[in-house]
């Protein structure tokens, strides 16, 4: 397989990335498989960070339609989500534009809950949208070939960023094919804050940039956005509002960044080592399982966990149980199997979503559970 270099950093362009660390044989694909496991593939991913700007980059990156050969339910389940496609519908409503066009919004949940009808486009390649959502989809990646034949008032993008392979190519991208004084509005995970509390989807081969405020701002200001709003949600993603201008003055990157987020990262690996080890050291018995049909439990496998004792991944989508985890042996079922059982063992490393996982488990299906974390 070929894969794609990474030469140059994916913000400034410098041609100075230093390799970090290296996860082996890790999983190309972050959903569920009813395919043999011999049919999994599995690659070298290693990391760097750019000397100049400490941008945290993949540095062999995967051919798109192999990370993102079907889709793995991102996005659809779980009270978070639900309550951040609310909070960033209304936050696109403070705006009110009247047409939209949304990159990669592949179930069309916001569009959805946005307060009032109006004409709504997605952009797509593996559209899946929900029962109900008003949204137009077009098929495929927004790239120099895209053409787009109705007008926007704003161009919209939820959780996409962090998936682009050139995050300043996409932005300039953006700068040529959004108007002047028009919207450009946009949901992105809070990295930062993901990374330092050691969540495991901070990383991967869909999010290959650690794309954190400084790196975002530097890149709307050098290809001609304003920015004019940033609202915080909870500690999982960061609302933008930006406006084509382009008049709008550059910004610098700090040069601390290369010191601290370097730390950063090998304090990440670090505790990951030593998560590991703490957790085979006590897999011994019955009753237990592990949650999250997704990097969150790939992530744990591929850094050394003892599978040999786990029963299976718990997941609540139901598009993924009865299926395999891809890249590991694990089969899923949903979480109401513990029902019945004495003092169940789950690992819960689930990222951000870890508590309302928790709540549900203990409140509406097995109080005894135990959760080790």
């Amino acid at each position: 397989m070929k894969l794609i270099e990474r030469n140059t950093c994916a913000v400034t362009g410098s041609k100075d990335l230093e390799s970090l660390y290296t996860f082996k044989k890790f999983p190309v694909f972050m959903g569920c498989t009813a395919e043999p496991e011999d049919c999994d593939i599995k690659i070298d991913m290693e990391w760097g960070i750019s000397k100049s700007s400490g941008l945290i980059q993949l540095l062999k990156l995967l051919p798109l339609d192999l990370v993102y050969q079907a889709s793995h339910g991102s996005g659809s389940t779980g009270s978070t989500w639900l309550r951040h496609h609310q909070a960033f519908a209304d936050f696109i409503y403070n705006f009110a534009p009247n047409s939209v066009l949304e990159i990669g919004g592949g179930h069309g949940i916001l569009a959805k809950n946005y307060r009032k009808h109006i004409n709504w486009t997605i952009l797509e390649p593996n559209p899946s949208p929900v029962e109900g959502t008003p949204a137009k989809y077009v098929r495929g990646y927004f790239n120099s070939n895209f053409k787009f034949d109705g007008a926007f008032d704003a161009l919209v993008h939820s959780h996409v960023f962090e998936h682009i392979y050139n995050s300043n190519d996409f932005m300039k991208l953006l700068s040529s094919f959004i108007p002047e004084d028009k919207y450009l509005l946009f949901s992105i995970p809070n990295l930062h804050s993901w990374f330092k509390q050691k969540f495991t989807n901070a990383i991967g081969f869909e999010h290959t940039i650690l794309l954190t405020e400084p790196y975002i701002d530097y890149l709307l200001a050098h290809n001609g956005f304003r920015l004019i709003d940033k609202q915080y949600f909870e500690e999982h993603s960061i609302f933008y509002a930006a406006v084509r201008d382009s008049k709008v003055l550059e910004t610098e990157l700090s040069c601390a960044l290369y010191n601290k987020n370097k730390e950063t990262f090998y304090e990440y690996i670090k505790y990951y080592e030593d998560l590991i080890k703490n957790l085979n050291s006590k897999m011994t018995g019955e009753n237990i399982y592990i949650f999250g049909a997704h990097i969150f439990t790939q992530f744990l496998v591929n850094m050394g966990l003892n599978i040999r004792n786990i029963c299976c991944v718990l997941d609540n989508d139901t598009q993924k149980q009865s299926k395999r985890l891809y890249g590991t042996s694990l089969k899923v079922a949903s979480p109401k199997i513990l029902k019945d059982l004495v003092k169940p063992i789950v690992i819960l490393k689930a990222g951000s979503y870890t508590n309302e996982i928790k709540h549900d488990i203990l409140t509406n299906i097995n109080p005894e559970t135990i959760f080790w974390e």
